[in-house]
């Protein structure tokens, strides 16, 4: 099966149309009202009805209760949540199989953190003082390589064309997540970056 794509913080249904013609494999909506690319309840519906059927929609939340993420799901068309919070191991449990938790990596003990997390799936992300995520930071693709051979994982940070083929080749990871190396301003995707991007990850998973 060829590696997945995530472009995450999508902010229209034409943006999410895009990512379906490009070939990737799923779309985030952010919840996280600090986040340039958050969006609200009625336009995360109207992008997930656009595209239902066509590619997974995953909503993006940072330290909501239990009950507000089942809530989120009942209202929106979601196929998945990400955790990108702080949320403890024991959050993830009830919404499992259709979640995962977020990482934010910056060396061993946070990869061994990884390893608390239920579940077959697991996004890792560079880990930036003061912010959850999205900044365009990368990580140390070597330090979650063997994570990768043990659970289904979704790379992120600092990923763009230019280099994704090299974080493939070396985590030769589940999925890769972009966000801010697709866009021409944040919340708005460049259609040929999208292209090339998707482009460039099946090419390094072919190789």
């Amino acid at each position: 099966m060829p590696i997945h794509v995530k472009i995450c913080g999508i902010t229209s249904p034409e943006d999410a149309l895009l990512c379906v013609e490009a070939g990737a494999s799923a779309v985030g909506l952010n919840f996280v009202p600090s986040s340039p690319r958050a969006i609200s309840l009625e336009l995360a519906r109207a992008i997930a009805n656009a595209v239902q059927g066509q590619i997974l929609v995953v909503g993006v939340v940072a330290d909501w209760s239990v009950e507000q993420m089942l809530e989120l799901r009942d209202r929106v068309p979601l196929g998945c949540l990400q955790l990108h919070g702080d949320e403890p191991p024991e959050s993830l449990v009830p919404l499992l199989p259709h979640a995962y938790k977020a990482l934010r990596i910056a060396g061993p003990r946070d990869v061994a953190s990884a390893e608390l997390y239920a579940g077959d799936y697991l996004l890792v992300d560079a880990k930036v003082e003061g912010s959850l995520g999205g900044t365009g930071k990368s990580l140390d693709p070597s330090l979650v390589r063997e994570l990768a051979r043990r659970r289904k994982l979704t790379l992120a940070g600092g990923l763009n064309a230019g280099n994704v083929g090299d974080a493939v080749r070396i985590v030769r990871p589940y999925c890769v997540d972009v966000a801010s190396g697709v866009e021409l301003a944040p919340g708005r995707k460049d259609r040929d970056k999208v292209l090339a991007f998707v482009r460039a990850a099946r090419l390094a998973d072919s190789s």
